[in-house]
């Protein structure tokens, strides 16, 4: 004898929530039923739904491919999530993810971002109408590029991020595209062919289109280039775990994500709030938005403060194993990184808590907020409405922001030179 549905499921399936089999669903009591949506939503057989945080807008579908397990998800209209599991992350419109993800805390979906089956992220950030293939692991990253659903950056199948190094930290974020142009929608897409990869950190420019089976290692920022890789080893070195010998690179390029971040904050504070708080579910998935983007932030220091409270021992080995010139100056920049890094972590710390409006800025939401007069609240129609130059003081805008994170940085760290990072 089948069991029969939980009295929420019931109330759900009172507000117009369609579920199939409703004596196979399970919905926690934390669950708040006013913050799913009773219009279009379907909820089919073998799902489990948990969270006080959860949220479902209307036409979401949920377990199309299989069973799905959501915990603290925050869901615009019309996500689609077709089997696996969902932990404390958020979609926004039309968001979608194939069967058999494995979706990790802390990810950020914008409107169209979407997955083939088999994808695991953690930690991510995807711009609208990013795609990733299939069978992909994908952690510890932010993607942007593109225009729109036909025109957007795209991961190949058999494709992973490697954010884990043997010297056991994960101070590894990688920058594919950027924030300051990224979110206006008109940047060229960026492709990394299936079978490949990133050693991360790096950064990738817009347009790269990188070939199939090709390893990452070094940065790609000239712009619509295409890289073409070798599979053989050409390079022997020794193994010398706890050196750290690449410092100035790590702390350049976890500056960089973070800051971008930090932009990435000012622009849902200043901008997008206007767009999606409107309503009471609105506010919730804004909320569930800017806190996935701060505790990424939260993510990257605390990633970063291990390296620092690994450089005592750094420089242990270094001055016993290495007595040389060269040694020599990378003690002195491990030694400054380690004595300054309290400095760093406040410069970040700051910033998060720091609103930044500057003529850029007032320039650029004179513009929006026009065009949103002209055509309403759809923030995806708005953005691609402006013209190059409005759009340009927006980038202008959010790069100011950049470089000030970065220049500060870089000033409590001076014998690592100072030069433009953003």
């Amino acid at each position: 004898m089948p069991l029969a549905p939980s009295s929420l499921v019931k109330l759900l399936m009172e507000k117009g929530v369609s579920i199939p089999l409703p004596s196979s669903v399970y919905v926690d009591p934390q669950v708040n039923p006013e913050m799913v949506s009773g219009k279009g939503v379907i909820i089919h057989p073998g799902c489990r739904i948990y969270g006080s945080k959860t949220v479902i807008m209307e036409g979401c579908v949920i377990g199309g491919e299989g069973p799905v397990t959501i915990r603290n998800c925050q869901l615009g209209r019309g996500v689609k999530l077709g089997s696996g599991s969902f932990e404390e992350s958020c979609f926004l419109d039309g968001a979608a993810m194939g069967p058999e993800a494995h979706v990790r805390e802390c990810c950020l979906l914008e409107e169209g971002a979407r997955g083939a089956h088999s994808v695991g992220i953690k930690h991510t950030i995807l711009f609208p109408f990013v795609t990733l293939g299939s069978l992909i692991n994908f952690c510890d990253c932010l993607m942007a590029g593109g225009t729109d659903a036909k025109n957007h950056s795209e991961v190949g199948s058999s494709y992973i991020h490697f954010n884990y190094t043997p010297n056991q930290d994960k101070a590894t974020a990688s920058l594919i595209g950027d924030v300051p142009r990224g979110v206006m929608l008109n940047q060229a897409p960026i492709f990394l062919g299936g079978q490949g990869g990133l050693v991360g950190p790096v950064r990738i420019g817009y347009g790269a289109v990188v070939a199939a089976g090709t390893i990452v290692r070094k940065d790609l920022l000239e712009e619509n280039m295409v890289l073409l890789g070798h599979p053989s080893v050409t390079k022997k070195v020794p193994r010398r775990l706890g050196v750290f010998p690449n410092i100035k690179r790590i702390i350049e390029m976890n500056t960089v994500y973070i800051a971008n971040l930090i932009a990435l904050h000012h622009w849902y504070v200043l901008v997008r709030k206007t767009f999606l708080a409107g309503t009471r579910m609105g506010e919730a998935i804004y909320n569930g938005a800017i806190d996935k983007i701060e505790r990424a932030i939260s993510e990257r220091i605390k990633r970063l403060q291990g390296v620092a409270e690994r450089m005592d021992e750094s420089i242990e080995i270094l001055s016993t194993s290495s007595p040389s010139k060269s040694a020599n100056a990378l003690i002195q920049k491990k030694t400054e990184f380690r004595g300054n890094w309290p400095r760093v972590r406040d410069t970040f710390e700051k910033w998060i808590h720091t609103i930044h409006k500057d003529t850029h800025y007032e320039r650029f939401w004179q513009k929006v907020e026009h065009a949103a007069t002209e055509l309403g609240e759809d923030y995806i129609q708005v953005i691609k409405s402006l013209a190059a130059d409005e759009a340009s003081e927006g980038t202008d805008w959010l790069q100011g922001i950049v470089d000030r994170v970065t220049q500060e940085v870089w000033a409590a760290l001076p014998s690592f030179h100072r030069r433009t990072m953003g």
